[in-house]
């Protein structure tokens, strides 16, 4: 007869214990109880005696790991071995010995525009070419720029030669001409349209962007979107998010009550005017404002990444929008679901106690230099030597290397490597490359077989 056990959490917990616990498939039976509290430390003793019949037909209870309370007491009460689970509940998989299921990050509901700048000037070739990076990095629609008082003339040729690869295509202009242009070629959408301009929408098929008249004027966009609900055309409302100091605030707001007003309508927010235009890397502006998007239902992004620390920013937003959609059909948290977009720094960072050190120290026997880090710094050990500190110079001395040029080189390489990872709170292993999440492309590695020696362990 197989086990039977009651899981205790809270509410916000509970959706993600379930999803977990069903993707384990476990041969033990069990139940999930609901405590009536938020958060897992927020339980107490006599909340759970309170709230759970004493008697219970389970084998036994398991609470969550940052419950912090009496587990004996609690033995004692229910007659039955209480124990507290892991902290982090995606860990529960290896609470029992099985394997922990990834979560795949597949689906999304916000399409990814993505706009090539100043599309006018360069060639279909380039055109092509760099549709193809951002098909690669998660684009659904390749917006081309278009340039005040330049000629666009291959724009026809462009828009064809794009949707010869299988993808959507708009055009993106502020002149009706290569707007209408853009249509007739087979575009899916233009932008963008206004009160001002909206009587090119007779002449074209291509689903427009609707946008205010004037910057702000949300009743402006309001108007054309009832016209359009009358004349029951499709289209997509984009209120225009403004930069910071610029009426950043006010936009968010515009966006927040566009939605009320019109539940049902596709919106689409333009994120070019707060990545590009804040000095800060990216990454995390696009994971907030994709949060953004999320709680709104926004259902189209437009993304540029002209500037260099906005140069990932379509792949930072293709995960930021497949993180969100999981965290709201989960109805969880945006955390601990996927490190792909904790670049810089780690969620916490893996650091050896001196204690564990100076043991592991002991059981060295070569003089191969073992290299870690602690709360103090870098710390570098072999059978001879134990050197502790925080710059790759600090090691030089102790290490007697000054005739070994390959040894050196690769030392060098490791200290420089656990350097940055100890400046910045990230990980290091020996003998690895540093993970910067979505930042850098990962080498593949085949577990199956030995990696080829590197140049200076020939």
């Amino acid at each position: 007869m197989s086990e039977k056990i009651l899981f205790l959490t809270g509410k916000l917990a509970k959706r993600q214990l379930e999803r977990i616990l069903n993707s384990m498939k476990p041969e033990f039976s069990y139940q999930i109880n609901q405590i009536g509290v938020n958060v897992a430390a927020l339980m107490s003793e006599s909340i759970i005696m309170r709230r759970l019949s004493k008697n219970q037909s389970f084998d036994r209870i398991i609470v969550p790991g940052k419950f912090r309370g009496n587990l004996k007491k609690l033995s004692n009460f229910f007659n039955i071995p209480v124990e507290r689970g892991p902290d982090d509940v995606s860990n529960i998989p290896d609470y029992f010995g099985m394997k922990i299921v990834e979560d795949k990050l597949e689906d999304y509901d916000c399409e990814i525009f993505a706009e090539i700048v100043d599309a006018a000037i360069l060639s279909i070739p380039q055109i092509v070419k760099i549709s193809k990076k951002y098909i690669r990095d998660g684009a659904n629609v390749i917006d081309l720029g278009c340039m005040p008082d330049t000629e666009f003339n291959h724009l026809e040729d462009t828009v064809k030669a794009v949707k010869s690869l299988g993808v959507k295509v708009s055009v993106d202009s502020a002149t009706d001409s290569e707007l209408i242009r853009g249509s007739k070629a087979g575009a899916d959408f233009i932008l963008s349209v206004s009160e001002k301009n909206k009587h090119i929408l007779n002449e074209i098929k291509s689903l427009p962007v609707l946008i205010p008249a004037k910057q702000g004027n949300l009743k402006s966009l309001e108007r054309l979107i009832k016209e359009m609900i009358k004349n029951k055309k499709e289209f997509l409302a984009d209120p225009i998010l403004d930069p910071i100091h610029y009426g950043f605030a006010k936009s968010v707001d515009r966006y927040v009550k566009l939605r009320k007003k019109f539940p049902y309508i596709k919106i689409l927010m333009g994120t070019g005017n707060l990545t590009e235009l804040t000095d800060c890397d990216s990454v995390g502006t696009n994971m907030i404002l994709m949060g953004l998007v999320s709680e709104l239902s926004i259902n189209a992004v437009l993304v540029v990444q002209v500037s260099n620390h906005c140069k990932n920013a379509i792949k930072e937003t293709d995960a930021a929008r497949k993180i969100m959609h999981f965290s709201k059909i989960n109805q969880r948290l945006p955390f601990r679901i996927n490190n792909s977009l904790m670049c810089i720094s780690e969620r916490k960072a893996q650091r050896k106690s001196m204690k564990e050190l100076k043991e592991m120290k002991l059981m060295v026997k070569d003089k191969n230099f073992r290299i870690f880090l602690s709360d103090n710094g870098i710390n570098v050990f072999n059978s001879e030597t134990f050197t502790s500190g925080s710059d790759p110079y600090d090691f030089f001395d102790q290490m007697k290397v000054d005739n070994d040029a390959s040894h050196a080189f690769y030392l060098g390489i490791e200290l420089a490597r656990a350097q940055i990872a100890f400046q910045l709170g990230k990980n290091y292993d020996q003998d690895n490359e540093l993970n910067w999440g979505i930042a850098v492309k990962k080498k593949k590695q085949n577990l199956l077989k030995r990696p080829e020696l590197k140049i200076t362990q020939k």
